[in-house]
C-alpha cells in the first residue's frame, strides 16, 4: 500500500469522506477494533468462578493406572516377550559391570547418557527381572505426555511417568521421590534430551534431588552404541552393536549438597565412557588422578565437534591416515596437489 507523508492511501481517502484529520480516523478506529467482543472471544463475567482448566496431559497426566497389578503382569509379557527380544535383535548389547545389578537391591535409581530413543527399552530390557518388572521411566512430559494416545501407550510399555525436564517442577519432583519411596526403581537421563552430536550434555539435578531426599543410591551407566540405531532426527532403524557399562553405586555423602552430587554424578558417567573407549584399568587411574577426558566436546562449530568425536583409524603407508566424520566429503591428504 503506497502512502503519502507516511498516512496510508485509504485512511487519506476516508478522511476526505469523513471530514476528520486522518490521525484522529486512525485513533478512532484502532478503539474500535481494540475492543475485545465481538473481535475476540468475551470476557468471563465479574463475580462468576472460573472453572478450574482440564489438565489431564503433559506433567499432569495420572500413571497410576499403569502401575496397578493387571497393568504390571501384562507389561512384564510383554517386556519379556516383545521389547527384549527386539532390542537384543537390534543391539545384540554386550553389559559390561553385571556384578553392580546382582548386587543391586530395589529402589535404586539408574542414570545414563542419552543419545536415543533406543536408550530407554535396551536399559529396561537388560535389567534382572527382579529390577525391570519394578521399575519406572522418568520421561519428558512436553514430548511422551502431549497426546492422549502418546500418554496411554508409553505409561503402559515402559512405565514411563512425566517430569518436565525444562524446569523445576515440584510436582514431577515429588512424583519420582513417592515412587522411589514406595519400593519403585526410577531410570533417568539427567541430560533432559537426548545428544545431538554424541557428546554428553550438561546434566541436571533430577536424580541428585532424588537421591537426596529418598537416601537411595544412585547406579551410573553408559550406553555406547544407539546413536547408530536410531539417531536424533532420523526415522530409520539399524542394526548396531551396543555395550552397556555400570559403574558402582554413589550414595548421598552426609552434608553433600545435590549439586555437588550431581557433578560427580556426571564424572562417574564420563569416567564409563571413557572406559568403554579404552580400558577398564586406564580410565579408573585417570579417574583417581582427575584426568578423565570431558565427555562434552571442544567448544567449537558442530562440524569440529563431530570431527572430534569421529574414532581415528590406524595409520595406512601411503593411504588417507585421517578419519573424517561419517557421510562428510573429504580427500586424501596425502595426495601431492
Amino acid at each position: 500500500m503506497s502512502t503519502r507523508s507516511g498516512v496510508p492511501d485509504g485512511i487519506g481517502r476516508l478522511a476526505n469522506v469523513t471530514g476528520l484529520h486522518p490521525s484522529e480516523l486512525a485513533g478512532r478506529l484502532g478503539r474500535i477494533f481494540a475492543r475485545d467482543f465481538p473481535w475476540s472471544a468475551p470476557a468471563w463475567p465479574v463475580g462468576l468462578e472460573r472453572p478450574a482448566p482440564d489438565r489431564r496431559l503433559g506433567v499432569d497426566y495420572d500413571t497410576s493406572w499403569a502401575r496397578a497389578y493387571p497393568a504390571r503382569l501384562a507389561r512384564a509379557v510383554m517386556t519379556d516377550n516383545l521389547t527384549r527380544p527386539l532390542m537384543h535383535a537390534l543391539a545384540t548389547p554386550t553389559v559390561r559391570g553385571e556384578e553392580v545389578l546382582d548386587q543391586c537391591v530395589s529402589p535404586t535409581i539408574f542414570v545414563a547418557n542419552h543419545s536415543s530413543h533406543i536408550d530407554t527399552g535396551l536399559l529396561v530390557s537388560i535389567l534382572p527381572a527382579r529390577l525391570r518388572h519394578r521399575t519406572v521411566v522418568a520421561a519428558a512430559a512436553d514430548h511422551f505426555f502431549d497426546r492422549r494416545w502418546k500418554a496411554h501407550l508409553w505409561a503402559f510399555a515402559l512405565g514411563a511417568v512425566p517430569i518436565e525436564r525444562h524446569r523445576v517442577n515440584r510436582r514431577s519432583a515429588a512424583l519420582a521421590t513417592d515412587l522411589v519411596d514406595d519400593g519403585w526403581n526410577l531410570i533417568i537421563f539427567p541430560e533432559g534430551g537426548r545428544t545431538r552430536d554424541g557428546w554428553l550434555q550438561p546434566f541436571r539435578g533430577g536424580a541428585a534431588y532424588v537421591a537426596a531426599h529418598t537416601g537411595r543410591p544412585v547406579v551410573p551407566a553408559y550406553i555406547s552404541g544407539t546413536r547408530e540405531i536410531l539417531a536424533k532426527g532420523s526415522s530409520r532403524l539399524r542394526r548396531n552393536p551396543v555395550t552397556v557399562t555400570f559403574g558402582r553405586p554413589l550414595w548421598v555423602e552426609p552434608g553433600e549438597g545435590s549439586r555437588h552430587f550431581e557433578r560427580r554424578i556426571e564424572e562417574a558417567v564420563a569416567s564409563l565412557a571413557d572406559e568403554a573407549a579404552s580400558d577398564f584399568f586406564s580410565a579408573r587411574r585417570r579417574a583417581y588422578s582427575a584426568k578423565t577426558p570431558s565427555q562434552r566436546g571442544p567448544d567449537a562449530s558442530p562440524w569440529r565437534r563431530a570431527w572430534a568425536l569421529a574414532p581415528r583409524v590406524p595409520a595406512q603407508p601411503g593411504g588417507n591416515n585421517h578419519a573424517y566424520p561419517p557421510g562428510m566429503p573429504h580427500t586424501n591428504l596425502n595426495t601431492p596437489r
